[in-house]
């Protein structure tokens, strides 16, 4: 498999520490925001939220094209941390919610399902967390 690119990051002192990506555009401390605390920062539900946002946004604007559907979309990405009854540990659940202007309800529902097939991180999640999709017709 060729890499198209590849991006790195950073992380020191894990959910109380610090992120920065090697461009220096990521350069965020990073807080619990269970704990009392007065320092601002992000967190890896926060960031995870973008990341998963923007990518299934894109996924969805390229299924909407090769379907010749012209849309205009706002994704919103929702990442719960939460208590492992499993395991005892903890683990992440997503809601992801498109608000999409140009197609019909049940057309938004099947573009969301075809782009949750071909996103790079519905991918990489499948079979390992809970992902809800949600599409709101503007």
């Amino acid at each position: 498999m060729s890499h198209l690119f590849t991006t790195k990051a950073t992380a020191k002192g894990g959910r109380g520490g610090h992120v920065t990506s090697e461009d220096g555009v990521i350069d965020l401390n990073v807080v619990m925001p269970t704990e009392n605390t007065d320092e601002t920062g992000t967190n890896p539900e926060q960031l995870f939220a973008a990341g998963y946002a923007a990518c299934y946004d894109g996924a969805l604007n390229l299924v909407a094209k090769n379907q010749k559907k012209d849309i205009d979309s706002t994704t919103h990405g929702e990442v719960s941390f939460m208590k492992d009854e499993a395991d005892g540990g903890f683990k992440v659940g997503v809601k992801l919610i498109s608000e999409i202007s140009g197609v019909s309800q049940d057309e938004a529902d099947e573009l969301m399902q075809e782009a949750h097939k071909v996103c790079p991180y519905s991918k990489a999640t499948r079979g390992n967390i809970e992902v809800e999709l949600e599409a709101v017709v503007k």
